[in-house]
């Protein structure tokens, strides 16, 4: 093509946004934000066991350089010159686990995804070795609960369980990271010279980084008993870890020398991409699980009311941290696709929406679906999914409509909590990710809320925040973050449309539910399926 026909957009920032269910590349014009282009590549979740979830880091690597590869055909096709980007940022599904040897650049195990469970009795036997048996011993140096979700129970369990790992630690062969460690890591040359580091959001879920000192904490490391030399190095969120190595004859290998400058949690990232930079400012992701994270400012707050305290960005080597409490909810997405794939009542998981309007209400049947035990506010790994409230009227349709009626529940119940905490309750809440595209799901939550939702018209919210990041970092300087230059950014309004005192009945329904999902698995998960404990 000649230079003449290409399109002059001036810089350009890629965005790697690697999450549970998907792994997307995407490009931004830095001066306007505006997505050019972008690919997306599904990926498998595996489930060895009951309560064990894994994904394969090599699959995961694989679709990164995948998605890459086509989006920099796409971008040739629309008369775009790679060259222009200057810089990549990473998101990344947190606290999933990988460990690998850095001598062969292979995994040593499959990643242990966020939602797995295998780590329950580790959890327990934790707690048991701390005064008065207290989940929360840790909360004041890490902002979280002893829990199944976290890095180093998981890693305690490789440790634990996995004769490959021991032997590579002791040998010092070994390197633990997150998924963002992992592909940067990877993409900066693996066995050849790869950067092993992280950056504060991703380190702040590990449970083995003091959130006050902003460094991992010897006595954490000791508590889980786990070596530091195996640990990456902590980054802030926006500064240039590396450059990008990638074979050259790929179309892609164009980004060799590109440098990756960004680096964001996923649940991080969409608090920038939603330009979440004063305190009081919040959004809510609904991804697989749903976050809701509500910027602190540059102090850690704690919640008293089942909150989790995390590092929410730190832009720049010497910019001050800033601190979010946040709301996770284990199940939203990923309940509609269970009605997919185990129930096999929606053949995509755009039908929900579909499915649910044609009854418009879930006739008093109601889904907790606790799959992975309760996340916040309760923090109960024992609870079990539920449906309950079924009568001989009950049909698929009502089981899709108390679904989506779930995940608004499960917000409600975290905004609540953070309203407590702050003392300031939200007037609007924004919202961003794949299930807002679903409209049904968007009045919903309007309604159970009893306040506005407010969705932009781009839904790349956490790609958007890993470009920012990367394109906002000293030596790269082609995003400017400064108030002024921020683009204004379209939205569509859902208002609350019935009456407060019914959202209100609905949702002390709900709690009743919740109570019956409570305290179901006592001990280790069933092992061999029959009902009988091993």
């Amino acid at each position: 093509m000649a230079a003449s026909d290409r399109v002059m957009l001036g810089p350009l920032v890629g965005a790697i946004d690697q999450g549970t269910s998907s792994t997307r590349f995407l490009v931004f014009n830095a001066k306007t934000a505006e997505l050019l282009s972008h690919h997306q590549v599904e990926i498998k979740q595996k489930f060895p066991k009951e309560g064990w979830v894994e994904q394969d880091p090599k699959e995961i690597l694989q679709s990164v350089y995948e998605c890459m590869e086509k989006t920099c055909e796409k971008l040739s096709q629309l008369g775009i010159d790679i060259a222009n980007i200057k810089a990549v940022g990473v998101s990344n599904q947190r606290e999933t686990t990988v460990v690998w040897d850095k001598m062969t650049g292979d995994p040593l195990y499959n990643a242990i995804v966020w939602l797995d469970l295998r780590t329950q009795s580790t959890v327990e036997r934790l707690i048991n070795r701390t005064p008065g048996k207290n989940k929360n011993h840790l909360k004041h140096r890490t902002g979280l609960p002893i829990s199944t979700y976290f890095s180093a129970v998981k890693l305690r369990w490789l440790m634990d369980n996995v004769e490959e790992v021991r032997r590579a630690i002791s040998s010092g062969r070994a390197m633990f990271g997150t998924i963002d460690s992992w592909l940067i890591w990877s993409l900066t040359g693996g066995k050849n010279g790869g950067v092993h580091c992280t950056d504060v959001t991703n380190a702040s879920r590990t449970m083995l980084f003091n959130i006050n000192t902003l460094d991992w904490d010897p006595e954490l490391c000791q508590f889980f008993d786990i070596p530091m030399k195996i640990l990456p190095k902590v980054r802030s969120s926006s500064e240039i870890y590396g450059l990008m190595k990638i074979c050259s004859s790929l179309k892609s290998g164009s980004l060799t020398g590109v440098p990756i400058s960004g680096c964001l949690g996923d649940q991080s990232a969409a608090l920038v991409g939603q330009m979440c930079f004063q305190d009081g400012l919040a959004k809510n992701t609904y991804g697989t699980g749903c976050f809701l994270l509500y910027n602190t400012g540059q102090k850690p707050v704690m919640s008293e009311h089942g909150l989790l305290t995390t590092v929410a960005y730190k832009l720049g080597r010497d910019k001050p941290a800033f601190y979010a409490l946040e709301g996770s909810v284990a199940i939203a997405g990923a309940v509609v696709c269970w009605l997919k794939d185990n129930l096999g009542i929606i053949q995509s998981a755009g039908d929900v929406e579909k499915l649910a309007a044609l009854v418009g209400t879930s006739y008093g049947c109601y889904f907790v679906p606790a799959f992975s035990g309760l996340y916040a506010p309760y923090w109960e790994p024992s609870a079990r999914g539920i449906i309950c409230g079924l009568t001989q009227f009950t049909n698929r349709s009502h089981l899709a409509f108390a679904a989506l009626e779930a995940v608004c529940f499960q917000t409600r119940e975290i905004l609540d909590a953070m309203n407590r905490d702050s003392g300031i309750p939200l007037a609007q809440l924004q919202v961003d990710g794949g299930m807002t595209s679903n409209k049904l799901l968007m009045q919903l939550q309007a309604d159970i809320l009893c306040i506005p939702v407010v969705k932009p018209s781009m839904p790349e919210t956490t790609a958007l925040g890993a470009a920012m990041a990367a394109g906002a970092a000293e030596g790269v300087r082609v995003w400017s973050l400064d108030p002024k230059d921020l683009t204004a950014v379209t939205c569509e309004r859902f208002e609350p449309q019935i009456n407060p005192e019914e959202s209100e009945l609905r949702y002390a329904r709900w709690k009743k539910a919740v109570l019956k999902a409570m305290d179901w698995e006592t001990s280790e998960p069933l092992s061999n399926g029959n009902g009988f404990h091993k």
